[in-house]
């Protein structure tokens, strides 16, 4: 009896033994094999970021000058390589492109992060950089690609002075999944990279890898860099001002005065505010330009004027004119604009009263539609081009396709050839573009 209890005690330390040890080594095992230990016992270092920066894609500005975040997103094709992606997006930009791409050996950046990409619709395109995962197929190349996409993604936000803020579950944050921004923001319906995360996870490390353990090895590489330097400060703030100038329709009782959405470059100089156009805009000569003057500056703008004879330069009236600066005195209200007779950047310019040109005549509205985007592409400007107030580029409507926009104002144009047009000013983010209602698929 007494060694059969002795034999009962011996199986149940046993027992309790193994079962202890196995719990150890399953702690241990679940540890070591989850995708952030596998990085860190692994000691896996982040591959080195390569610029190769493609210049035919489009330049537009974020909402509000700079990125405000990171989109991670992945390719959802098995049979790529990094190369092939890249060669694809460049042939189909226009339909959709992101700044970088990412696999286990490389971070290959192809457009310029201070510009915004189009890879998730409105309104996120116009806020956030954007990268994509390649697809791998091993443990290790795997675990290396998430490495370097986490250590891209702190590297961003750095270079931007961005906080490190997962958007997951709020949608108010700094790194963003595919399938955050459609939940939170709309503009798609994709879900990535959460389906490539859980799958691979389960296929490599027994378990689904989840954004919040990727957000956790961001923070573990944008900690690891707080206290440095940061690489590079985004330098896109939007300084403009506000423009106090309008147009008036001159052939309504009731005229719709239009305040002109301020240029990127306001400056003012011994009481004259000067804002720049992108020097696309075209004017003619009026009928009657010979009976105003002709300078080298301003008038009465604190510089030493030359004046010139208008025989003397070969002009003639209704001759195309390119504008490049509108000049407005803050006391006597008189306008002034930079001019040259020839398109191109060595060409004299030269400045005119408002009245020895003509300009497109606009005739404003009020107007509250709701139009949607189209496929056809456009521009989007901050005041209505070859109008007096000058024109600058803000943004592409490829970044919007699809999205319903609320108009501000309506105008009707008769441009310098006599051919009719309209434009709607559309409210987009809080700020407000001119575009061209072929645009829109209401029209």
């Amino acid at each position: 009896m007494i060694k059969n209890l002795s034999k009962k005690y011996v199986l149940v330390l046993i027992a309790a033994f193994s079962f202890f040890t196995l719990s150890i080594f399953n702690v241990k095992s679940v540890n070591s094999a989850s995708l952030n230990g596998y990085i860190y016992k692994h000691n896996i270092k982040p591959a080195k970021i390569t610029e190769d920066i493609w210049s035919k894609f489009p330049k537009y500005k974020y909402s509000g000058g700079k990125p405000k975040g990171v989109v991670i997103h992945e390719t959802a094709n098995p049979h790529s390589s990094i190369y092939s992606e890249i060669a694809y997006m460049k042939k189909y930009w226009r339909n959709a492109f992101v700044h970088s791409f990412v696999d286990d050996n490389r971070i290959i950046n192809i457009a310029n992060t201070n510009y915004l990409s189009w890879g998730v619709g409105y309104p996120g395109n116009a806020r956030f950089i954007q990268f994509e995962q390649i697809e791998v197929h091993s443990k290790k190349a795997f675990a290396k690609e998430v490495n370097n996409s986490a250590y891209y993604t702190a590297y961003l936000l750095h270079k931007y002075n961005l906080p490190a803020v997962s958007a997951e579950n709020t949608g108010k944050g700094t790194v963003w999944s595919h399938k955050s921004v459609a939940k939170h923001l709309g503009g798609s319906n994709h879900t990535d990279p959460i389906g490539y995360y859980k799958s691979n996870g389960k296929k490599f490390f027994g378990k689904a890898y989840t954004m919040s353990e990727f957000f956790s090895l961001v923070k573990h590489y944008y900690n690891k860099h707080s206290n440095k330097t940061t690489t590079n400060n985004s330098n896109g703030n939007n300084s403009s001002s506000n423009s106090s100038n309008s147009d008036v329709n001159q052939g309504n009782s009731n005229p719709v005065e239009d305040k002109a959405i301020s240029s990127n470059s306001s400056n003012v100089v011994n009481g004259v505010t000067y804002n720049d156009g992108s020097g696309k805009d075209v004017a003619k000569l009026s009928y009657n330009y010979s009976k105003y003057g002709i300078y080298n500056h301003v008038k009465n703008a604190g510089y030493k004027t030359t004046s010139y004879k208008w025989k003397k330069l070969g002009v003639k009236a209704e001759q195309l004119v390119y504008v490049n600066n509108r000049a407005v005195h803050n006391k006597n209200h008189s306008v002034w604009y930079r001019i040259k007779f020839a398109n191109n950047s060595n060409a004299k310019t030269y400045w005119v009263p408002e009245k020895a040109l003509t300009f497109n005549s606009v005739q404003y509205s009020n107007s509250s539609e709701s139009m949607t985007f189209n496929g056809i592409e456009s521009k989007l400007y901050d005041n209505i081009p070859n109008s007096s107030h000058l024109s600058n580029e803000k943004m592409s409507n490829y970044s919007l396709l699809g999205h319903a926009v609320n108009t501000v104002q309506k105008a009707t144009v008769k441009d310098i050839n006599g051919n009719q047009s309209t434009w709607y000013k559309v409210s987009i983010d809080g700020h407000n573009y001119w575009a061209n209602a072929n645009s829109f698929s209401n029209n």
